[in-house]
């Protein structure tokens, strides 16, 4: 037992160690990705706190010695703070995009669902969302519900959903579309059927 309790300290203290020395990186990497996701002067932060009593093996749990939190200052001139505490559902969403981003190659989750990831974004940072969801898309299953079409646009397939009465009840329906299909959803979401928009969603799904 003395034998094992020493292994297991022994690797809880390698943990931690690991641990402090790369979150500066990822901390830095993934602050890159938020600025693409339209956070120009945000923070990223991780902060870790090590149990001081880590000569117990009583005080290790399975994930360590360690807690962990990340940590978010969206504005300048202001502290981080707990990104739980603090992030609105949109800026949770493309924070925990811009890590799926980093640690694409290296986490091993199989599906990942982002609903309204570009809340309160547009132009320029809805194709960076795009672009970004589709490169995790590449090793990943990834299903995102969206109201903007250069989101949409960058998907492999694209599924409307729609609600209706029947007999007194609200029925939802997904439909996948065709291509002919997808060209007019994007246009409805440019804004209607104009020559003008489904140009501009041709060339969305051409891009």
């Amino acid at each position: 037992m003395e034998k094992l309790d020493a292994e297991i300290l022994a690797a809880g203290k390698k943990l931690s160690a690991a641990r402090k020395k790369v979150i500066p990186k990822l901390a830095a990497v993934t602050g890159r990705q938020l600025e693409d996701l339209g956070f120009k002067q945000s923070r990223f932060e991780v902060a870790i706190k090590t149990d001081p009593a880590g000569d117990e093996v009583t005080s290790l749990k399975t994930s360590g010695f360690d807690a962990v939190e990340f940590q978010f200052a969206p504005n300048p001139g202001e502290p981080a703070r707990p990104l739980r505490a603090i992030a609105s559902s949109g800026e949770m969403a493309r924070v925990m995009l811009a890590l799926k981003t980093v640690l694409a190659a290296q986490d091993e989750i199989p599906v990942l669902v982002f609903d309204e990831v570009d809340a309160n974004v547009g132009g320029e940072t809805a194709h960076a969302v795009g672009e970004k969801m589709k490169q995790i898309a590449a090793t990943r299953q990834v299903f995102c519900i969206t109201h903007l079409p250069q989101v949409a646009s960058a998907a492999d397939a694209h599924y409307v959903v729609t609600k209706q009465v029947k007999n007194g009840r609200t029925i939802s329906e997904i439909t996948l579309l065709d291509k002919k299909s997808r060209v007019t959803e994007l246009a409805r979401m440019l804004g209607g059927q104009s020559e003008a928009s489904r140009k501009h969603a041709e060339a969305l799904l051409a891009s």
